[in-house]
């Protein structure tokens, strides 16, 4: 298995999330997992960060679990960005970015050559290379959004995973950032595992759907054959009429009714 989750149950008390749940991501692929408010998809990638316990084999890259890897090595792999960030935002864009080159650092080591073109690359590929002097903190949602995913980008990571990306954005600021995502994956071949709840988003920005329902993997698939009025009734509880985005070549769906 190259990246995914095997065999992953969570319990929070005696409250069963998920039970037995594997899921295989593609190298070089867009993957968004969907499913109902409270269905555990948060808590699936929650386990990267070892806060949320669980039962079965684990996190596999490469073939491996994780854990058989320290933290430093497998963050220069696998770049993680949370729902809620918790990291100081009362300091410059720059900066911010720049922690991203935290896993390459020796102890007591200041930046390199490389890692500061690394932190100019995370700048530019944004598109916030102008902000690089701001304040985090007084950014609009999808300028910080934005910060955010540079810190990411200059780790170099090869998969990077995202916990709803676009919660609390404007439409507008969903589009850039989600853009921003689906530009990274063309450029740098970067594999992209997201969490998100606007379903035609998912469809429009994703190659595979993965539909978590009832504690399980309840399908997986292209988006023409996910986003189906069968699956909307049947997981999500509305009727819908599915209609052919011919300029994005991806199905969505206009709700009829509850």
């Amino acid at each position: 298995m190259y990246f995914g989750f095997k065999n992953i149950t969570i319990n929070y008390g005696k409250k069963q999330v998920l039970e037995d749940v594997t899921l295989e991501f593609k190298k070089g692929s867009i993957n968004t997992i969907i499913g109902q408010n409270g269905c555990g998809k948060s808590s699936l990638l929650r386990t990267l960060t070892r806060k949320v316990t669980f039962k079965g084999d684990g996190i596999i890259f490469n073939d491996k679990k994780i854990s058989e890897y320290n933290r430093k090595e497998i963050a220069k792999h696998i770049a993680f960005l949370p729902q809620v960030h918790e990291m100081p935002s009362d300091i410059d864009v720059k900066t911010l970015v720049s922690y991203g080159r935290y896993p390459y650092l020796k102890f007591g080591h200041t930046l390199s050559n490389e890692d500061k073109q690394m932190v100019e690359y995370a700048l530019v590929s944004s598109g916030i290379k102008h902000l690089e002097n701001q304040i985090v903190s007084t950014l609009s949602g999808g300028e910080r959004q934005r910060a955010w995913i540079a810190m990411n980008i200059c780790q170099n990571p090869e998969i990077l995973i995202l916990d709803e990306p676009t919660t609390y954005l404007d439409i507008s600021y969903q589009v850039e950032v989600l853009e921003l995502v689906k530009k990274l994956n063309k450029e740098k071949g970067i594999t992209v595992i997201m969490v998100l709840h606007d379903l035609n988003l998912a469809s429009r920005y994703s190659d595979y759907l993965y539909v978590i329902a009832n504690k399980k993997l309840y399908t997986a698939g292209c988006p023409k054959d996910i986003i189906t009025e069968k699956n909307l009734e049947k997981i999500f509880k509305i009727k819908a009429k599915i209609i052919k985005d011919e300029d994005n070549l991806c199905p969505f769906f206009i709700p009829s009714k509850i």
